[in-house]
């Protein structure tokens, strides 16, 4: 693994604006490091169990807790070796992946399965260099969730037990080394991706390129 490359993890409660924010900062270091860039995100379909995976986060099929944190477990090792470390074994090179481990201990923890569990199933799981934490509160995240035209999935509910799960699983983290940093995902999107933008400019690193967007 070259020691220039940079492994992003943006991570959130559900509607704290993940998936819009990872887009949009694929799209701004695109144009500034153009073919060095790669957004994917987790569960990845293209690895072992990511279809699996999908059909039980939109309540298709059934799976206990369990199953659910090892097939997780193995969907990430799977996504690792076959996409993300692969990209990454090159100079200044991005990936930028939205969701990882630490929605994984939120999420799979549950029933007979602690966050200590899940921590231990994802141990050969490569640390991001930098994760993002979107922090929303329960309430802006129920108010846009209601707002939303589709379907709820598995896990769109308990957004005050969610947040208190976040905050606790990005404790856990950074006791063994990650580096979190939180962004105030309340405000609209401009606002929230130009805080995003200022805080990686002061944890990236010193060859990562970056062109503000104009909104």
């Amino acid at each position: 693994m070259s020691d220039d490359s940079f492994f992003i993890v943006i991570e959130g409660m559900d509607c704290a604006g993940k998936t819009a924010n990872a887009w949009r900062l694929f799209d701004v270091l695109f144009k500034s490091h153009s073919g060095d860039v790669l957004l994917t995100s987790e569960p990845d379909e293209d690895s072992l169990l990511g279809g699996e995976l999908r059909k039980a986060l939109a309540s298709q099929i059934s799976l206990s807790p369990v199953t659910l944190a090892q097939a997780f477990a193995i969907n990430r090792m799977s996504h690792l070796e076959t996409l993300i470390e692969p990209f990454l074994n090159c100079r200044r090179r991005i990936v930028i992946c939205d969701r990882y481990l630490l929605s994984s201990l939120v999420y799979q923890a549950a029933g007979d399965v602690s966050m200590t569990d899940v921590l231990a199933l994802n141990r050969w799981a490569r640390p991001p260099d930098l994760t993002i934490y979107l922090a929303i509160s329960p309430l802006e995240a129920a108010t846009r969730l209601r707002r939303r035209q589709a379907e709820p999935d598995l896990f769109e509910n308990n957004f005050a037990q969610r947040a208190e799960k976040y905050a606790t699983a990005v404790a856990m983290l950074r006791d063994q080394g990650e580096r979190i940093i939180e962004v105030d995902a309340n405000p609209a999107f401009p606002q929230v991706f130009d805080t995003l933008l200022s805080a990686l400019k002061t944890q990236g690193p010193d060859w990562l390129r970056i062109q503000p967007p104009l909104f």
